[in-house]
């Protein structure tokens, strides 16, 4: 592992072959296209379109590879890799622990703020259901030192269903190792734990947490990997697992102090988050108060719009009935019949009508 973070084993990759080297690559020319485009999409989320962007400069930012060279994977890139890689690893776990301390904090904050809800007598009555539900939660067997012989013959006889007198740390790591490594990797590891885990947390119970369980889970394997990982690799050797045995932690350990026995903030701690949720949700109002205002301007922008659509279909109607009327024939004007003329008219008459009636002497 040593060889591995100063570096050594970059130069090995001189040695790959080259259609190896080739698809490497593709896939540097790949990340450094992303990056660019990441580069790209932040600057216009902060509102600074239009500028000039040089990646060289923003690149520098991300330490995973070589931005100096974007066309091929070489020895260099590879130790950045492996020292952000490594440095990740090894950050994984504190912010494992920030982020369990907010969900408990705001598990806390959530019933603080439920009992200001309630009168006096409902109040009172929570706060008791509350308190016994953490004595019943605290009440279960003893939890085993995670790694000690007590907790691992627990394992070879419950799990297994072996004499515990026939307990042999070899023959427990083939067991356990279920890729044939030769290496418990973390996942192994955390699986070893799941009886110590069933003493205390039950998904039936309302007084347990499941999210709890699973922190405490980790708790357990960082707490073996600190105490037998002696490379800091992040695996166990069976080497590293037998030396381990030997030692009279593993013989005699310590009693094991589960989260209940650990507070995992303090009082001050929860009163700069709460304080922080209090900003929290006043800005979120006042965007909230900001959209509501815009959304009053768009409904009142859409009536004005279909105020004036309605006086616009209106006109176009009232355009329309115009050239009707003046594409319409003209009416005839009507000749009235000699039936149709009262005494006294003096209407004359055509020569045809004239004919039709006989002359007197």
């Amino acid at each position: 592992m040593e060889d591995i973070k100063q570096g050594k084993l970059g130069k090995e990759l001189d040695f790959v072959s080259h259609h190896v080297r080739t698809k490497l690559d593709e896939l540097k020319r790949q990340e450094v296209n992303r990056l660019r485009t990441l580069i790209k999409v932040k600057q216009d989320i902060n509102g600074e379109k239009g500028m000039a962007v040089d990646h060289q400069v923003l690149l520098k930012q991300f330490e995973h590879l070589n931005h100096m060279n974007p066309h091929t994977f070489e020895v260099e890139d590879l130790d950045r890799l492996i020292k952000s890689a490594t440095n990740d690893l090894e950050n994984f776990d504190k912010e494992r622990h920030e982020d369990f301390k907010r969900y408990e904090m705001a598990k806390e904050h959530d019933r603080r703020e439920h009992l200001k809800t309630l009168d006096e007598e409902a109040r009172k009555k929570e706060e008791e259901h509350y308190e016994e539900m953490k004595k019943k939660h605290a009440d279960h067997p003893k939890i085993n030192h995670p790694g000690s012989q007590d907790q691992l013959k627990e394992v070879w006889e419950e799990a297994d269903g072996l004499d515990p007198n026939d307990f042999d740390p070899k023959t427990f790591f083939k067991l356990h190792d279920t890729n044939g490594d030769g290496y418990f990797d973390e996942q192994e590891l955390e699986a070893l734990f799941t009886k110590e885990l069933e003493k205390a947390y039950d998904p039936t119970h309302e007084e347990d947490d499941m999210i709890e369980m699973e922190e405490e889970r980790l708790r357990m394997r960082e707490h073996v990997m600190n105490e037998v990982d002696t490379n800091r690799d992040r695996l166990v050797s069976v080497d590293e697992f037998i030396t381990a045995t030997n030692r009279k932690e593993f013989l005699e350990p310590d009693g094991w102090e589960t989260l209940e026995q650990n507070p995992i903030y303090t009082d001050e701690e929860l009163r700069e988050f709460e304080e922080h949720l209090a900003r929290e949700e006043q800005d979120l109002n006042l965007r909230t108060n900001d959209l509501m205002k815009q959304r009053e301007e768009l409904e009142r922008q859409q009536e004005q719009l279909n105020a004036q659509k309605m006086e616009l279909q209106r006109a176009v109607e009232h355009m329309d009935r115009l050239k009707t009327q003046k594409t319409e024939p003209p009416v005839q004007a009507k000749v009235p019949s000699a039936v149709e003329i009262l005494p006294g008219e003096s209407h004359p008459m055509s020569q045809g009508h004239q004919q039709d009636f006989p002359a007197h002497s």
